[in-house]
This record gives structure tokens, sequence and C-alpha cells, in this order.
């Protein structure tokens, strides 16, 4: 995510590049604990608003955190490459100890199952704008997805009821954050809520 935050930099925004255990923690652990300290350090420097821009489970973590948590008005979140509804491929793996041990906790919670985090995410009140990819580097994991696809990650599953915008770009899961458009298109959001439709290749 270094390039997207420069380019956010580049933009006026005071920007904090989060890491996070996801191979260790749970979701909602990383929520109110790792993402949960990034908020309250935001609202220490006086931030009149707190944008969040997440990359595949990045999205979900802060999904799971507005669901205790508010932020100021004007607040948006963008998400890439998001499995909002669950991803198919994990219900496939999820029991293979190869992807246990590489994904961990929150790599078991992404699927569709009953233990899926999908399940227990309610609609927030953030103004929020998806960003997916129809581009594969994996013909295999393309398979098993439904529809257009970034290689991990269906386009329609990337939905979310209460989004306010939505695009579509030629770009794959891994690399999606590093596109010109992408940043170019996060930026827009941030800034007035919807994307440029008038922007895409």
């Amino acid at each position: 995510m270094r390039k997207l935050e420069q380019h956010l930099k580049g933009h006026g925004y005071t920007t904090l590049n989060l890491s996070y255990p996801s191979t260790t923690k749970s979701i909602e652990t990383i929520a109110e604990t790792h993402l949960s300290r990034a908020v309250q350090s935001c609202e220490a420097g006086g931030a009149g608003k707190i944008h969040f821009v997440g990359h595949s489970l990045g999205g979900l973590i802060v999904r799971q955190y507005l669901q205790q948590h508010s932020v100021p008005a004007g607040s948006r979140l963008v998400m890439l490459s998001p499995s909002n509804q669950g991803s198919e491929l994990v219900d496939l793996l999820r029991q293979v100890p190869f992807y246990q041990w590489v994904t961990g906790p929150a790599g078991q919670e992404i699927g569709r199952g009953p233990e899926a985090v999908i399940h227990r995410l309610k609609p927030i009140e953030i103004e929020v704008g998806v960003i997916a990819g129809n581009r594969s580097l994996n013909l295999l994991s393309s398979a098993f997805l439904d529809g257009a696809d970034d290689g991990l990650v269906s386009v329609k599953s990337t939905m979310l009821p209460e989004m306010h915008d939505f695009i579509v770009v030629p770009n794959n899961h891994t690399f999606i954050m590093r596109d010109p458009l992408v940043m170019k298109q996060v930026a827009h959001f941030l800034k007035h809520g919807r994307f440029d439709h008038g922007g895409t290749r």
C-alpha cells in the first residue's frame, strides 16, 4: 500500500499505513486492537474526518470495526477487491492445512459458511466505494469463481448493498492498489464521495 499512501499524501492527506497480524489473529481482534488504536491516534491528532482505504481483508476489518464504533461525519471508506459476500475459494481451501498455516484465523473467516464473518456484519453508516478487478493471473483459481474475477475474488462478491458507488477496473487482486487509475479513483472518492466514471479505461 506504500505507493497508494504516497499518492494520497500528494493530495494533502495525513496517512497512517497500518500493518496487522492477519496470520495470527481473528478479524474481530485485529479490528478491536490494531485498527482501534490507529483510529484513536487520528482522533488524538484532531482529525476532522477519518477515511479508510482497505485492500481485500483490510476492508472487512474496517467493516468489523464500524460495527461497534463510529467515526466523524463525512468520513469515507474505499474497499479494494473485498470479499464482501464471502470467498468461494476459502470454502474450498479452509480445510487444507497449508492454507490454514498461511492465512491464519482471519483467513478462515472470509468464506461463505456459517462461521464466516459476513454473517455477523451489519450495514455500516459511512460512505462506501468499492473497486473490483476483472483481470486474473491465476486461471486455476478463476475456474472456481463465478463470473468475472481478479484471480481471487469474483466481481459480484465484492459488492455491498449499502455501497455508494462501484467501479470495475482491468487489474488483478494482488496489485490492484498499485494501479495509477485505482489510486486516482481512491483519491476522487475520498474527496467527492463518488468515483470518476469518466476516468475509467
